[in-house]
Order: structure tokens, then C-alpha cells, then sequence
């Protein structure tokens, strides 16, 4: 490949089997959390509007009980730890691109993924209820009020140098994968693609993934 190969990966849903935010809101339910959700997948509000209003409901106290929850109860997708090995064995850089919180994104990656490799969402504990930090907002050229702006990032990493592989499940990874040099999705990050003709590899597992790029050769 003339290009170098470039992973993004998301992580709820993704990396992990179940959305932590959605198990999280269900789990501690704070009241009107779900037509919130609903108003951001049908994209009638944004996602930093919906996140950041979520985890406003709770609070602050709630830290150390929300991560013990996700720790508790979040399971790795099959094969991650595997696929790490695989980006790292053939010198592929590999980035978590997320839209969670990093008070749950980094204790679950821990050992497994460098949190300089890792784009989340900051966090904010000092006032009565959470608030959402947003270091990677939208730039100039976006105006979909990402939160976590996944096209801003790949923007890093122009497509005349690298071959950009998005792996994600959702709404949220949609801009990423219009942009793509290949997608690899599931769930309703499938639907999508097929409604608007996005070529892409549909997944299970990240072993689906690893079998895949080796029968494309695609390495450093």
C-alpha cells in the first residue's frame, strides 16, 4: 500500500459491546434522558447539546460510582485486545476516536491503548452536576456541534499521506466514515451507509477486522 494505513476507531458500542453513556443514563436515570437520546439519533439535536445536557442531570458525587459501574459492567468487543497486537505488530497506528467521557474511557483502556492515542471527551467535577468538557470541537468547516468533532481529527491526517480506516456502530461516527478511505461498521452505523451508499465491510467481532485487512494486505 502506498499509502500509510491509519486505524480510528470508536469505542462505545465499538470497543466495547454496549454503549457506556446509554448504560450509564439507564442505569442512574436521570428523568427525560431518553427523549434526549431520541432527539439526538434522529439528529434533531446535536450531540455535544444531548451529551452535555445528559450528564448535567447527575451529580457530581455520582464519579466515582459511575466508573465503578462501567468497570463493573462494560465488556470489551471480541478480539480488541488481539487487534491491538495486530496494529501494533504491522506498524499501524491505531486512535481511539470517542465521544465518551475520559473519566470511563481511560480506566477501561488502560494497558491496552496509550491515552495519547485516545480522543475523548473531558470532564468536569468541581460543580454540583457533571460537566462535559470538549477539547476536540468542531472546526470551522463543521457545523454539526459534534462534541467530539471525528472529522476535525482525521482532517490531522490528510488523505494524500494516509489510507484512513473508520470502525465504529452509530450516528456519531457517520461524518468519519463520509470522509473515509474505508469503513469498517456495525449496527446502525450499517443502516446509514447503506442508505447513503457509503461502501463499507459490515463487523461483528475484531477479528472480522483483523482477517480482513490481512486478506487486503494492509500494512505499513
Amino acid at each position: 500500500m502506498s499509502k500509510q494505513p491509519i486505524l480510528f476507531c470508536d469505542f462505545d458500542g465499538t470497543v466495547t459491546e454496549t454503549d457506556n453513556i446509554i448504560a450509564i443514563m439507564k442505569k442512574f436515570n436521570p428523568p427525560g434522558w431518553e427523549a434526549i437520546k431520541e432527539d439526538v439519533l434522529a439528529q434533531r439535536r446535536s450531540i455535544r447539546s444531548g451529551v452535555g445536557e445528559m450528564f448535567a442531570m447527575l451529580s457530581s458525587s455520582l464519579k466515582e460510582d459511575i466508573v465503578r459501574f462501567v468497570l463493573e459492567h462494560a465488556r470489551l468487543r471480541s478480539g480488541f485486545p488481539e487487534f491491538v497486537r495486530f496494529a501494533q505488530d504491522n506498524g499501524i497506528p491505531l486512535y481511539i476516536v470517542s465521544g465518551g467521557i475520559d473519566f470511563f474511557v481511560h480506566p477501561m483502556l488502560e494497558g491496552l491503548v496509550d491515552q495519547a492515542n485516545i480522543y475523548c471527551n473531558g470532564s468536569d467535577f468541581s460543580g454540583e452536576t457533571i460537566r462535559i468538557l470538549w477539547p476536540h470541537a468542531c472546526d470551522e468547516s463543521c457545523q454539526n456541534d459534534c462534541g467530539l468533532c471525528k472529522p476535525a481529527i482525521l482532517k490531522q491526517y490528510p488523505k494524500e499521506r494516509y489510507h484512513r480506516i473508520v470502525i465504529g456502530d452509530s450516528i456519531t461516527d457517520l461524518a468519519a466514515a463520509k470522509q473515509a478511505d474505508e469503513v469498517f461498521a456495525r449496527d446502525f452505523l450499517v443502516k446509514k451507509c447503506e442508505e447513503l451508499a457509503i461502501a463499507h465491510t459490515p463487523f461483528n467481532t475484531f477479528y472480522d477486522i483483523i482477517s480482513s485487512l490481512e486478506q487486503k494486505g494492509v500494512v505499513a
